[in-house]
């Protein structure tokens, strides 16, 4: 099988002490920003993709090829992992084998599945519904069957918890460990102690879902790595920080004299073009002029 280097760096992340950390990104910009401030690695959030995309929310509208457009031009704006959300694999088996090789085509080095009922929700929104463990084993077991390099990461997530509850999750979760999956993610846990019980109960890397406000206590890294979790992601931080910014912007644009009241809340012009990188696109551009 072919390597995957982006895939190879996040699998050696995982065999290294400690929490790896992957700040939610949304698109190309938010996905460089993660890099910039340090961070190991990125998560695509599905939630922000559909929001930037579509600017609807996180129930099933946006197509495998949306979202596979969104993770290649992310992942080629990187050189950080970037760990995409990939749903439900679009449909059965088939589909998923699909869904698989156009994300590790577009340069994404995991991939998560999860097994909701299509059109899915969103993990922390009420309402969801999921398909049989056993049908989510065969799918995950062609997932693995379908990437084309062995370093290519298979996340299996369950929602199980907000529906049959956290023993079924545990036993689900196991099942998918089972059928192949690298990293396991039990959704929406509602307690530490669940999230001690999951991490005793589970012999594969586990994600932290890390939602301010949402269903599952938001820790710090280091209590995430005493229970035993090695990657945590935030997926909305960046998103909901933005978009508080870009509403308090427009409004005060709309109501007040913002040419005089709103500068100090931006970047400059300078500042800006030193983030995007504008001096080292011209240094390239100058070496072959």
């Amino acid at each position: 099988m072919p390597s995957n280097v982006k895939a190879r760096r996040l699998r050696d992340l995982l065999k290294k002490p400690g929490l790896v950390r992957a700040p939610g990104a949304f698109d190309a910009w938010s996905a460089r920003l993660v890099e910039k401030a340090g961070f190991p690695a990125a998560y695509m959030t599905g939630y922000g993709a559909s929001a930037s995309v579509i600017g609807r929310p996180d129930i099933g509208l946006m197509t495998m090829s949306e979202m596979v457009t969104q993770a290649k031009n992310m992942a080629a704006a990187v050189d950080i992992p970037l760990i995409a959300d990939g749903d439900t694999g679009y449909g059965g088996v088939l589909n998923v084998i699909r869904t698989v090789q156009e994300f590790e085509t577009a340069g994404v080095a995991g991939l998560q599945l999860e097994d909701q009922v299509f059109p899915k929700r969103c993990g922390h929104m009420e309402g969801k519904q999921l398909i049989s463990r056993e049908e989510m084993a065969a799918k995950i077991k062609a997932a693995v069957h379908a990437r084309r390099s062995h370093d290519f990461i298979i996340i299996a997530r369950t929602d199980a918890r907000a529906v049959t509850g956290l023993t079924d999750a545990i036993a689900r979760a196991t099942a998918y460990a089972e059928a192949g999956a690298d990293v396991l993610f039990v959704e929406a846990p509602q307690t530490v102690q669940e999230m001690e019980e999951i991490a005793g109960a589970l012999k594969r890397p586990l994600i932290a879902n890390m939602v301010e406000r949402g269903k599952t206590p938001f820790l710090t890294a280091s209590e995430l790595e005493r229970i035993g979790y090695r990657i945590a992601i935030y997926p909305v931080s960046a998103l909901y920080a933005a978009t508080r910014a870009m509403v308090r912007t427009l409004t005060r644009m709309k109501e007040e004299d913002f040419a005089a009241n709103g500068v100090d809340d931006l970047v400059g012009f300078d500042e800006f073009n030193q983030l995007i990188g504008v001096e080292e696109m011209r240094a390239l551009e100058n070496k072959f002029l």
